[in-house]
């Protein structure tokens, strides 16, 4: 094969990824755009004036927040344990893990909803004191969490598992405890990875509605708020809601973004931009 012959057989497969991974792009994007076009810049307005909508996006965001702040206190040991230490049974506590997300959003609503009633094993405590978790946002944290911690849990191990076990071990060998080691060595440098996770596990709780809806129909978070706008009265009126919720949305995950790109990025991000 001559030089010729292989430069069209390359821009032969740059063109065709090109044209794949276009149509995959605007297979995203038409949806989306064409949601933003139907909605006016008026009912836009009225929309963020719209106290319902507002009390159920500021809902929505605290308590997902809430829900991956707390659970990330135990899921990033739990992600080095994974990426660290062999131990038995290590392959189904990782099924363990994954299986919430490959639950229907539905069966994973009514298994929390068992174990936060009045007759599962948290509920029951919980009323012992006299604390309800259905209908209450507490409830809709735990469901929030337990269709998305497998996010968090598996990138934070990711991440972990790319450090160097070489400079942990080092680190010992000068007389570091392991506690110093992990939050001096490990955790910075798999900080990235974790933070990745830990936008992703808000994400997905964020947009949660199968598991939340079961567990807590009222207060309305803002996925809720858009499917009860639909079916009472109709695409019209649920759409300006949707694309309010998507543009709060987006800034957040910008700025959250920026956020975890450190300093040092942000410069470059910035030189190149200039």
């Amino acid at each position: 094969m001559n030089l010729n012959e292989q430069m069209i057989k390359n821009n032969l497969f740059n063109w065709i990824a090109l044209i794949l991974s276009s149509l995959v792009l605007l297979f995203i994007l038409a949806p989306l755009t064409g949601m933003f076009l139907h909605t006016g810049g008026r009912e836009l307005l009225e929309t963020a004036e719209d106290k319902e909508v507002l009390q159920s996006v500021w809902l929505t965001l605290w308590v997902a927040f809430t829900a991956t702040f707390i659970f990330a206190i135990g899921a990033i040991p739990l992600a080095w344990l994974l990426a660290r230490k062999k131990f038995p049974l290590k392959n189904i506590v990782q099924g363990i893990i994954d299986l919430p997300v490959v639950l229907p959003h539905t069966a994973a609503g009514i298994a929390i909803l068992g174990f936060i009633s009045r007759d599962g094993f948290l509920g029951k405590a919980a009323d012992s004191v006299g604390l309800t978790l259905i209908n209450k946002p507490v409830g809709i944290a735990l469901a929030m969490a337990f269709v998305s911690l497998p996010f968090l849990i598996n990138s934070a191990r990711d991440g972990f598992a790319a450090v160097p076990e070489r400079l942990e071990k080092a680190a010992l060998t000068l007389g570091a405890g392991r506690s110093r080691v992990f939050f001096t060595i490990s955790l910075p440098l798999a900080w990235r990875s974790i933070i990745t996770g830990f936008v992703l596990m808000f994400a997905r709780g964020m947009s949660e509605f199968g598991a939340v809806v079961i567990v807590a129909y009222h207060p309305m978070v803002a996925p809720v708020l858009i499917y009860e706008r639909f079916t009472s009265f109709g695409l019209k009126y649920a759409r300006p809601a949707s694309v309010f919720f998507i543009i709060v949305a987006l800034v957040i995950f910008i700025i959250l973004r920026w956020i975890s790109l450190g300093p040092g990025k942000k410069e470059l991000m910035v030189d190149a931009e200039a």
